[in-house]
């Protein structure tokens, strides 16, 4: 039989010829990228690294489940399709991640729907956004987020998954 979603609750009851089973469907963290990091590994290896984008996938679904929690990992060109998502954690998720690369530094549409959001956000960058050119140096993400982590690399998506872990946890209690 297939799983029935009781719509009044978090729970999945699956159901078999024997076994009635209670599942918590945890909400996931959403973890959304701006643009031009699909080209992560190739773009700019001596600033952004050479982990590619499914290699920060896979470090932050590893880390996300060692805090029992799952992973939403997005990635988009486009500033619209990123506001979508972002409300759309509203309703799903229970936290954000947020690289907003190059519209970190001119997306007032990002600010307003991480506002909006009313959840938990980190900020991540894989570079040191402070000892690049000046115009990458200001954040209108950072005004929406909880913190940001700037400059370590795919590290510091780990990191971005630990912190977040801990502020759900908190908010949990």
């Amino acid at each position: 039989m297939w799983p029935h979603i009781d719509s009044g609750s978090d729970r999945c009851v699956l159901v078999d010829q024997t076994v009635l089973q209670l599942v918590d469907m945890a909400k996931p963290i959403f973890v959304l990228n701006g643009p031009n990091l699909n080209l992560l590994g190739t773009r700019e290896p001596d600033v952004y690294g050479t982990a590619t984008l499914d290699d920060l996938r896979n470090l932050t679904e590893a880390r996300a489940q060692t805090h029992g929690l799952a992973v939403d990992f997005r990635q988009s060109n486009v500033e619209g399709e990123l506001v979508d998502w972002i409300q759309e954690a509203r309703e799903v998720a229970c936290g954000v991640i947020i690289n907003a690369a190059g519209y970190t530094h001119t997306s007032v549409a990002l600010l307003d729907a991480l506002q909006a959001a009313e959840l938990p956000v980190v900020e991540v960058h894989l570079s040191n956004i402070f000892r690049r050119e000046s115009f990458r140096q200001h954040s209108y993400i950072s005004l929406g987020a909880d913190g940001v982590i700037c400059g370590f690399g795919a590290k510091g998506y780990g990191l971005a998954i630990d912190v977040l872990a801990d502020i759900i946890k908190s908010r949990d209690t």
